[in-house]
């Protein structure tokens, strides 16, 4: 089975909400991701097996130097074959292409290894404030 990966990937937002669901553990949600990309994100990644959708990642960007990796999902029976890295990988490239000088990313504590390790990213200063 061949995993392709597109920039910009043409999804429906059933799909994408059904992989949130798989990938966050929560109930399907109802979210126009569509729209929500359209308007804020510079791209994101799709990547598909037999033409399902089995991992997403969101490049959000503030419009010039910065672009912040958001929702990296990867369904979960497809987890720890290389396809959360190659969504980051692809992602980093289309931001670079774009000419971003950053990279940014938040994650969970369990997740660290995997940005850091597998990723590339680097620790660094950061705040936070919970809303």
């Amino acid at each position: 089975m061949t995993i392709t990966y597109d920039w910009r990937g043409d999804f429906d937002n059933a799909s994408l909400n059904a992989l949130h669901a798989d990938g966050f553990g929560s109930a399907v949600g109802q979210t126009d991701w569509r729209a929500r990309l359209e308007r804020h994100s510079l791209g994101w990644v799709c990547a598909w097996e037999d033409g399902f959708l089995i991992g997403f990642v969101n490049v959000a960007w503030d419009g010039g130097a910065h672009a912040f990796i958001l929702d990296t999902l990867v369904a979960r029976h497809r987890r720890s074959r290389g396809v959360g890295a190659a969504l980051v990988a692809a992602a980093t490239t289309e931001a670079r292409a774009a000419k971003c000088e950053w990279l940014h990313v938040d994650f969970e504590e369990h997740l660290r290894s995997f940005y850091f390790d597998v990723c590339g990213f680097r620790e660094t200063p950061a705040g936070l404030i919970a809303l």
